[in-house]
């Protein structure tokens, strides 16, 4: 009885941080967008403008990225439905996540040939590509291994380094992002305006989640 209300506790703690999660992932996706359309020129990977090709990256690699991933690890671990149903879903989510990464990060390769600018220079760009290579190999091993024909012991063997260094991984990604604003804020010199403030703001809201989302599928592990 205790167990089972341990459990059932376990699980109203993980619903409620999933809705926070989901309270600060759409708060950030709305900043974001506000940043971009309103202080910046707009979002548009095909302009001549190498601005609004630029802006197609940050938000791509949140909402495409950052928050699909999250969205695949809540899924799997905070939603009661069959387990084939939450598989395909977690796997669907960071397909998703993975190919608009992958646009994401084209725009900003774009960006800096369009003005000039050297490729994979700032600790921002160096732990972004090492998150995202990390991600695509940690997928790729999740389709190999926990795949119907796999073997159960690969399955165990496999499974707590899938699950914490998806963990890992969305912590870096988020660390890319605030390293990435920070970075923007301090070129454009934003420190004492609106829109620096706004960014900041986004920033917090990008942590939260990623906060969030971690918390709550910790504690679906128990329920």
């Amino acid at each position: 009885m205790d167990v089972e209300r341990d459990r059932g506790r376990y699980h109203r703690s993980s619903s409620g941080l999933t809705v926070v999660a989901h309270f600060f992932g759409i708060l950030a996706t709305i900043l974001m967008l506000v940043w971009l359309l309103h202080y910046r020129e707009g979002l548009d990977l095909d302009s001549d403008d190498a601005r609004r090709v630029f802006n197609v990256h940050p938000f791509l690699m949140f909402f495409g990225f950052i928050f699909m991933a999250g969205e695949a690890m809540m899924a799997y671990k905070t939603v009661r439905a069959e387990w084939q149903v939450r598989k395909f879903v977690h796997l669907f989510f960071h397909l998703v996540a993975m190919v608009l990464g992958i646009v994401g990060l084209h725009a900003a390769f774009k960006y800096h040939d369009q003005v000039g600018l050297t490729d994979m220079y700032s600790l921002h760009s160096w732990i972004g590509i090492g998150t995202f290579t990390l991600f695509c190999a940690q997928w790729l091993v999740g389709l190999a291994v926990f795949l119907p024909r796999s073997s159960p012991h690969s399955k165990a063997m496999i499974a707590p380094w899938h699950v914490n260094g998806g963990r890992a991984l969305l912590f870096m990604a988020v660390a890319t992002a605030l390293t990435g604003l920070m970075e923007k804020a301090t070129l454009m010199r934003l420190q004492h305006q609106n829109e620096g403030r706004l960014i900041n703001l986004l920033a917090l809201c990008i942590l939260l989640f990623g906060i969030s989302v971690d918390f709550s599928v910790s504690l679906a592990r128990y329920a």
